[in-house]
C-alpha cells in the first residue's frame, strides 16, 4: 500500500509497505522528535519496513535530509495513530535505495522520560530552560519552505543543534509588528514604496478599490502596485520570514536595511495581505493573514510558486509538491476573496513584464470608521480635486516648537508622497491620477549651500525660504536618508523657541553618510521615521542649528524688494518633470504653471529643450520675480510689466522680520463678494 510521510502538514516522501503491521492510514503524520535515549525498551519493539518512492526529485532531496537528522543526532521520530505509535528508526546510511525501520506498539509499553534537553557538548544533559515532554519537542525539519512558511521552519538541519533554544512565534505577533507604526499609519505605505523604489520600479499606483468577501460584505481593499523586478520564491521566502540576515552589501540607493519592513508596513495597514510578483522565469503568490491564523499555535503563512515554462506559467516542483500547492491554494481561497480566477486576473496585468502587486483588506479601524480616508477627485478637475488618501483624524504630528496645524504631509498621502524623495524618479499615482513631485531644494527661493563636516562625515544643507511655508507658519529641516525622508520640519537652533523666528525657512539634507556607521550600524529607527538617539544625531542637530541661526541673522534679510507702481513678486519657484527623461526643468517667472498638460515633455513650452539636455541648478541667493503668482493672477487686465529692483541691505538696517515693512508680502485670498444691503 501507498503511505505519504509528512511533517506539520507538509510532504517528506511518499514510500511503500508490502507487509503492514496493521491497516494504515494514507499519511502518516510525524508529531514530535525526540532522542533515542529518552525511549525505553525501544529494541524491544517489533518493526515493519517503509519503502522509499519518491514522486519528484524534491521528495528524494527532503527524505535524505530528514534521515541524515535522524542519524547524525540519534533521533526518532515519533507518529501517533489513534492508538498506535510508531517510531522511525535513525538509519545506518542516510539514502533513498533503502528501507526505513518502523518500530511500533499498541499499548503502553514504552515510554518516553522528560529529561531535560540535550545540551551542546552532547556528553551530558544540562538544564536549558526546564524538562520538557514529548508533545513539547516539536523540533522542525528542513521541509518544503513554499508549503506553508511558519516561523520555526529551517532550510538548514544543522541550525536545530541539540542544546540551543528556539522560539515559537504565536500569530498575535502579527498585529505586534504593525505597532512599529502606530504613531502614524502612512509609515506603513512608505515601506511598501521603498520597497518598489529598491525593485527598481518606474511606476507605482497606490489606490483603494471595494472588493467583496465570501460573506457578501463590500469592503474596502489598499492596492500597492508596481512595475519592479518582481521577486523569485527564495526573495519572497525572504521578504515574509519573520528575521532574517541583512546584507553586507553597501548600497547608496538602497533603502531596506532591516528585513522587517514588509511585515510592518502591512500588518499595521491592515489584518490581512495577498502578495502576487512576477519575475521573467517565476511567479509567486503569498498569503499573510491574520483571519487564517486566528487561533493557530504558529503562524502559517502559504506560499505557491510557479516557473515559466514555454508561454504558460507551471507549478514549480522544484520547490513544492502539487498537493502542497493544492493546499495553499485551498488556504487562500478559503480565507480571502481572491480565487484563481481572479488571480488570474490581477496576473494579466504583468502582461509579459515584471512587477509586484499587494492587496491590503480588513484595514485598521478607526472608530466605526476606517483608519484612511480616500475620494478620488474630479475627473477633469484642477490639481486642487486630485483623488487623495488621507489619514482620517487629520492631526499634525508633534515636533518640539511647532505651533502651525497647517501641516497637509502629516495627513495627506498626496502631500507626503510629493516629497519623500529627494531627487524623485519613480513615477506615483494615488487614486488613479498622478503625483506631481515636488524636489524641495529646487522649490525654495534665496538658497544658500552650506557644507561642514560632522565627526569626519561631509554634510551639506540647503537653506531656502518658502512663501508657502510662511503662510501656513512653518518652517524646519528636512533630513532625508538614502534619498528618503526620515524627518520633516525638524526645528533647530532658534526655530525651537520662537514661532517667528525662521518662519517660512526650509532646509534639505541628506544625512547618509553621517547615519550610516562605520561598523555597519545604522543610527536610523527601524521603521524610518526617526533616527536614534546617537553621538552623531546629536552632533548634526547642534550643526544645524547654528547654520540656520547664522541663515537667519546674516543672509535672510540681506535683499530687500522695492516695488514700484503696485507690482508684485512670485515667492517660489515653480518646476515641471519631463514624463520621459524624468529630469526637472525651472519655469520662467512669468509663465503660469496652470497651462502646463497632465504629460509635459522637454520639447515643449515653455523649455523647448531636449531630453539629452543637463538637469538645470539654480544659482546661490537668486530671488525669483514675476508679475503674477503659480495659482493667481494678481494683476489687472491691461497691467504692463513693471521693474522691480533688488537692492542689497544697508550696514545699519536692522530689519530681520519677514513681515516687516520693506519685505512686504501681499496675502492673496479669495473674496467672497457681499450681498447688496439695502439703505
Amino acid at each position: 500500500m501507498s503511505i505519504i510521510l509528512m511533517k506539520d502538514k507538509k510532504v517528506i516522501c511518499s514510500t511503500r509497505c508490502s507487509d503492514p503491521p496493521i491497516r494504515l492510514p494514507k499519511h502518516l503524520s510525524i508529531t514530535s522528535i525526540v532522542s533515542i535515549k529518552r525511549i525505553s525498551s525501544l529494541s524491544a519493539l517489533p518493526l515493519f519496513s517503509l519503502i522509499p518512492a519518491p514522486d519528484n526529485s524534491h521528495e528524494k532531496g527532503e527524505l535524505v535530509r530528514f534521515l541524515e537528522f535522524l542519524q547524525e543526532h540519534n533521533r526518532v521520530a515519533i507518529i501517533n495513530f489513534e492508538q498506535h505509535k510508531f517510531y522511525i528508526l535513525p538509519p545506518a546510511i542516510a539514502s533513498t535505495s533503502i528501507e526505513i525501520d518502523v518500530a511500533y506498539h499498541i499499548d503502553n509499553t514504552c515510554t518516553v522520560h522528560n529529561l531535560p534537553r540535550d545540551c551542546e557538548s552532547g556528553s551530558h544533559l544540562e538544564e536549558c530552560g526546564g524538562p520538557k515532554t514529548v508533545e513539547d519537542l516539536k523540533l522542525p525539519l528542513a521541509e518544503d519552505h513554499a508549503h506553508q512558511f511558519t516561523a520555526e521552519t529551517s532550510s538548514e538541519l544543522h541550525s536545530l543543534l541539540s542544546g540551543k533554544n528556539f522560539i515559537q512565534v504565536d500569530p498575535s505577533y502579527l498585529k505586534t509588528l504593525g505597532q512599529a507604526h502606530s504613531g502614524w499609519i502612512f509609515g506603513g505605505i512608505a515601506e511598501l514604496v521603498d520597497n518598489s523604489r529598491d525593485a527598481k520600479a518606474t511606476k507605482m499606483d497606490i489606490f483603494v478599490d471595494m472588493i467583496r468577501l465570501k460573506s457578501g460584505k463590500d469592503v474596502p481593499i489598499l492596492s500597492v502596485i508596481d512595475d519592479g523586478q518582481g521577486m523569485n520564491h527564495d526573495k519572497v521566502m525572504k521578504m515574509v520570514s519573520i528575521g532574517h540576515k541583512q546584507s553586507d552589501k553597501d548600497d547608496k540607493d538602497h533603502i531596506g536595511k532591516f528585513g522587517v519592513g514588509f511585515k510592518t508596513g502591512t500588518m499595521r495597514l491592515g489584518r490581512d495581505v495577498l502578495v502576487l510578483t512576477q519575475t521573467t522565469y517565476s511567479r509567486s503568490i503569498a498569503f499573510i493573514s491574520q483571519s487564517l491564523n486566528k487561533g493557530k499555535d504558529n503562524i502559517e503563512i502559504p506560499i505557491i510558486s510557479y516557473c515559466r515554462q514555454g508561454q504558460c506559467m507551471e507549478v514549480d516542483i522544484s520547490v513544492q509538491s502539487e498537493a502542497s500547492e493544492k493546499y495553499n491554494l485551498k488556504a487562500i481561497k478559503e480565507f480571502s476573496p481572491f480565487n484563481e480566477y481572479l488571480i488570474g486576473e490581477k496576473a494579466a496585468l504583468f502582461g509579459k513584464g515584471t512587477g509586484t502587486q499587494i492587496y491590503i483588506w480588513n484595514l485598521e479601524e478607526w472608530g466605526s470608521n476606517y483608519c484612511l480616508q480616500w475620494h478620488d477627485g474630479l475627473k477633469g478637475g484642477s490639481s486642487f480635486h486630485q483623488g487623495d488618501i488621507l489619514i482620517r483624524s487629520k492631526r499634525c504630528r508633534s515636533r518640539i516648537g511647532q505651533i502651525s496645524q497647517k501641516v497637509p504631509l502629516d495627513y495627506s498621502l498626496r502631500a507626503y508622497l510629493e516629497v519623500i524623495f529627494l531627487v524623485p524618479r519613480m513615477k506615483i499615482s494615488l487614486q488613479r491620477t498622478p503625483v506631481k513631485s515636488r524636489p524641495l531644494a529646487n522649490f525654495l527661493t534665496r538658497t544658500v549651500i552650506e557644507t561642514g563636516e560632522i565627526l569626519g562625515s561631509p554634510i551639506q544643507l540647503i537653506l531656502g525660504f518658502s512663501q508657502l511655508e510662511w503662510e501656513r507658519a512653518n518652517c524646519g529641516i528636512f533630513l532625508y536618508w538614502h534619498g528618503r525622508l526620515i524627518e520633516a520640519y525638524k526645528r533647530v537652533g532658534g526655530m525651537i523657541h520662537n514661532a517667528d523666528v525662521g518662519r517660512g525657512i526650509i532646509g534639505v539634507v541628506d544625512v547618509s553618510t553621517l547615519m550610516d556607521g562605520k561598523d555597519g550600524h545604522v543610527w536610523v529607527h527601524n521603521n524610518k521615521q526617526g533616527f536614534q538617539d546617537s553621538e552623531p544625531y546629536a552632533c548634526l542637530e547642534q550643526w544645524l542649528g547654528r547654520k540656520a541661526d547664522e541663515y537667519w541673522d546674516d543672509n535672510f534679510d540681506s535683499l530687500k524688494l522695492v516695488v514700484k507702481d503696485n507690482c508684485v513678486f512670485k515667492p517660489d519657484y515653480e518646476w515641471v518633470q519631463c514624463d520621459k527623461c524624468r529630469k526637472w526643468r525651472v519655469l520662467p517667472s512669468d509663465f503660469d504653471c496652470r497651462k502646463l498638460p497632465t504629460q509635459w515633455f522637454c520639447f515643449m513650452e515653455p523649455f523647448k529643450g531636449q531630453c539629452a539636455d543637463a538637469e538645470q541648478k539654480l544659482e546661490h541667493g537668486v530671488v525669483n520675480v514675476s508679475t503674477k503668482r503659480s495659482s493667481h493672477d494678481c494683476m489687472p487686465k491691461d497691467y504692463d510689466s513693471k521693474k522691480i529692483e533688488v537692492v542689497k541691505k544697508t550696514s545699519g538696517t536692522d530689519d530681520k522680520l519677514v513681515n516687516s515693512e520693506v519685505f512686504k508680502v501681499t496675502s492673496f485670498k479669495r473674496l467672497r463678494r457681499a450681498a447688496k444691503i439695502g439703505r
